[in-house]
């Protein structure tokens, strides 16, 4: 009886925990058993591990009780992750490869027919989660996985194509031929995105999205069809400031773990998701079995765009509530549970009622024709939790056709970008992160404001009503302000532009 143990990692969420691939051939009668709660897809690896391994050249032990196990067995294992240290398992068991060599790395791979590996999904979730370990063993993946991998600071990445490579590098003695190390992609690709000069007009909307993008703060625009809110919220990407190596490597790594994949091409360049108002509430917070991330977690470190935001399914719309405070999101299934990182941007849009022409006559000549009670059935889809996790809401009036004929004279994104950047790294060496994540723990402690302005907001906050929760991410909104001014405190003037800035509260 021989028995060989290989190295692998499974998926749970964003995370990728051990998997000890245990192989034992043994003699009686001929089989070839996989336990561990192993899904279809593991199941089948024994026809390919099979053809593979005839395929490049070795013997398959026929003769011999082939038993496969994948532990912890608790842990669910899905993908064909498992093909390569299955079918390594077995040549060691065998004898053919270095027990030695074997235990000095970590194999994750699909195998076609012919001994040929084909890319893993979650290369990049495989790559931290080794690292977060030690990263004291080698990690071995197909050549695409590899690159995405390699990203991974501080780890020891092998690109393999095929079988009879892999085995080549593990052989004992002289005899082995090390792989090559994964080429990492370069991390610092230029940024394309469109110009805020390009929209014309909209100066309070325009200042909005520059507090939005240096306080890391959710907007809502409200005004009437083709006033500029979607260019806005496409030019917002724009100013914000480069993601560091890890935001950049946990976004990767949420893209991988999608059926598209990591796309190589957009390593470093914050992500924006913009869904159909039709998607429901699984497609925006994640599900599936095993759980995948949704797209508030797809934009993650990013802009989360959503367009006609009162179509959105009801149930969607409220899903977001927990997210947009935690920065988090835990996807409960009956045998799992995963959470994903949502710490995104939110820009919604939405019309001020159905036909969209609300208070908008003077500039365009179209009249409203909602009745009031259309209008406040249309504003109600949006409830009140949800609007007071919303930090700027502003009005996007339509602008006149002579403004629109004009020619554009407004700061270009790069002008912009500097003053985001400037405040944005503020931010970070005062408190380590932006003005829009401070818990209400830290908002006495960093938004410190003169005696005047904390009158003047309190007296605001009565008048109107406001909860705790508005309250403080009026002063968080303060706060930006004040760092966009190089400010120390928050004055009146700073907190009257935040109060400016809850417009739809105001008028509600």
């Amino acid at each position: 009886m021989t028995l060989a143990v290989v190295v692998s990692r499974a998926l749970d969420g964003l995370d990728a925990p051990e998997v000890h691939v245990e192989v034992q051939l043994a003699n009686g009668l001929p089989s070839f058993t996989l336990v561990g709660l192993v899904d279809t897809e593991v199941k089948e690896s024994r026809e390919r591990v099979r053809a593979a391994l005839q395929q490049s050249g070795f013997a398959f032990p026929h003769n011999k009780r082939i038993t496969v196990n994948l532990a912890p067995a608790d842990l669910p294992k899905e993908s064909g992750r498992f093909d390569l240290p299955i079918a390594l398992g077995i040549l060691a068991a065998a004898g053919v490869l270095d027990a030695a060599r074997l235990a000095a790395h970590e194999f994750a791979g699909e195998l076609s027919l012919a001994g040929e590996l084909r890319p893993v999904r979650g290369a990049l979730a495989l790559a931290l989660a080794v690292r977060r370990g030690g990263g004291s063993r080698a990690l071995v993946l197909p050549a695409d996985s590899a690159r995405a991998a390699a990203q991974v600071g501080g780890l020891d990445v092998r690109a393999a194509t095929s079988l009879s490579q892999v085995v080549q590098a593990l052989l004992p003695g002289d005899a082995a031929e090390p792989l090559p190390a994964a080429v990492a992609l370069p991390k610092q690709r230029a940024v394309f995105a469109p110009d805020l000069r390009d929209v014309k007009g909209q100066s309070g909307a325009k200042r909005a999205l520059e507090i939005a993008a240096a306080g890391s703060h959710s907007l809502l625009l409200i005004g009437p069809p083709g006033t500029g809110k979607s260019m806005l919220a496409q030019r917002l990407p724009g100013i914000l400031p480069p993601m560091d190596d890890d935001e950049a490597l946990v976004s990767a790594a949420l893209q991988g773990l999608t059926a598209q994949g990591f796309d190589a091409e957009a390593f470093g360049q914050r992500p924006v998701r913009s869904p159909h108002h039709s998607a429901s509430a699984p497609a925006l917070v994640g599900g599936g079995s095993p759980p995948r991330p949704g797209e508030i977690s797809l934009a993650h470190g990013g802009v989360l765009f959503l367009d006609e935001t009162p179509e959105f399914p009801r149930s969607a719309l409220e899903a977001l509530r927990e997210p947009l405070e935690t920065g988090r999101i835990t996807i409960s299934r009956a045998a799992r549970q995963a959470v994903f990182p949502a710490r995104f941007q939110l820009v919604a849009a939405m019309n001020p009622c159905p036909c969209g022409y609300l208070g908008a006559a003077a500039a365009t000549g179209r009249q409203c024709r909602c009745t009031p009670d259309a209008v406040a059935r249309y504003q109600g889809r949006l409830s009140g939790p949800l609007l007071d996790r919303i930090d700027l809401q502003i009005e996007v009036p339509a602008v006149r056709p002579a403004e629109l004929m004009a020619q554009a004279d407004g700061e270009a994104s790069a002008v912009v970008a500097v003053r985001v950047a400037a405040a944005r790294a503020l931010q970070m060496q005062r408190q380590g992160e932006a003005n829009g994540g401070l818990d209400a723990a830290r908002v006495d402690e960093v938004c410190q404001a003169d005696a005047a302005a904390r009158r003047f907001l309190q007296s605001a906050a009565e008048k109107l009503g406001w909860s705790g929760r508005r309250l403080h991410r009026t002063l968080k909104v303060a706060r930006t302000i004040a760092d966009l001014a190089g400010a120390e405190t928050i004055t009146t003037a700073h907190m009257a532009e935040a109060l400016q800035l809850q417009r739809a509260l105001l008028t509600a």
